[in-house]
């Protein structure tokens, strides 16, 4: 590489430097340096500014946030030096995921350490991929202020999108910490109800560690390299092709009672990603399992001590109306006076 190479690229690279954006409405104007001739547009880019990576980068072009020479940019087209690019940034969805947001929240308990929450099948916990905003953490962060100086809200557990039920989260790092370590030794009892296919005619516990599914990366699976996971469960009532469980968690791995009841054989009703055809039973009660609009799992009990005064405390949720009208609809099949 020539030293004029070199120099353009130094000083392209050091206009950019100092025109860098401080809100997403700022353009970078910038000129391609002879010494990124033959790139692709986003390899050059990545060049020519270090601070976003190249898939930032990329998404920018695909976002119709890129010009060259006035023109809509695509990532793989070459630049060949001289052209004139227009960047205008955007940030990334998880920059601005930390807001407030008026949602409201079921509050079942509330003092100066904690906030116990009965979450509501449908509400996101903590934003993530295609769920930046709207979540318990927004809401959280209108509720309570100070949560903003606790990292994650305060949040410490989490339920599945379309798991219903109670979560306790630390309003002060001391409990945060507190809670933490409390979950880790497994002395936070959480009892959930979980509607399950089939007949299951024993209690028992389901001892199998569960890891990332090796091919869907999305799910989870029982795994010999997974982490330990134990779920015990307690029949509590039979149906036409079904069965309710009292799941009561030792771990909490993610979608822990799902993939153990899947791997009984007996998945959750509703469940759209561990689920399956109901078995050999009436074609009513089929239907009405096959469209039931959700895992019918429910965090139904949480007992933890408290992280200051020291003090065992229980709290219990109700079943939302969704599981209970399904109940109900399965007793009157079964022939049980509800």
């Amino acid at each position: 590489m020539s030293s004029v190479e070199n120099e353009n690229k130094s000083a392209c690279y050091c206009t950019v430097k100092s025109a860098l954006p401080e809100s997403a409405e700022a353009v970078i104007a910038l000129m391609i340096p002879v010494s990124c001739a033959g790139l692709r547009l986003d390899q050059a880019l990545a060049q020519l500014l270090p601070d976003w990576s190249r898939s930032r980068l990329q998404a920018w072009i695909l976002g119709k946030q890129v010009s060259v020479d006035e023109m809509e940019a695509s990532p793989k087209q070459k630049v060949w030096g001289g052209e004139k690019i227009q960047v205008k940034p955007q940030p990334h969805p998880a920059e601005s995921a930390h807001v407030a947001e008026a949602i409201p929240l079921a509050i079942v308990y509330e003092d100066h350490a904690l906030i116990v929450v009965n979450k509501p099948a449908g509400m996101v916990v903590h934003p993530g991929s295609g769920n930046w905003q709207g979540t318990m953490l927004n809401a959280l962060l209108h509720h309570a202020t100070q949560l903003g100086g606790v990292p994650r809200a305060g949040i410490v557990h989490r339920l599945d999108k379309d798991t219903s039920g109670l979560l306790v989260v630390a309003k002060t790092l001391e409990a945060q910490t507190s809670l933490v370590r409390q979950l880790q030794k497994h002395t936070v009892k959480r009892d959930y109800l979980a509607l399950v296919q089939g007949h299951i005619f024993h209690d028992g516990l389901v001892d199998v560690p569960v890891g990332r599914h090796p091919v869907q990366r999305t799910k989870m699976a029982v795994s010999k390299s997974g982490k330990e996971a134990r779920t015990h469960y307690r029949i509590l009532e039979h149906f036409d092709g079904c069965t309710l469980l009292q799941c009561s968690l030792e771990t909490g791995r993610t979608h822990q009672i799902r993939v153990h009841m899947h791997f009984l054989d007996h998945p959750l009703v509703g469940d759209p990603v561990y689920g399956g055809k109901p078995k050999k039973i009436a074609q009513e009660i089929g239907q009405l399992i096959t469209r039931f609009p959700r895992q019918a799992l429910h965090a139904q009990k949480l007992e933890l001590t408290h992280p200051q005064s020291g003090k065992a405390m229980t709290w219990e949720a109700a079943l939302p109306e969704d599981m209970e009208r399904l109940l109900q609809i399965l007793r009157q099949h079964h022939g049980v006076d509800s």
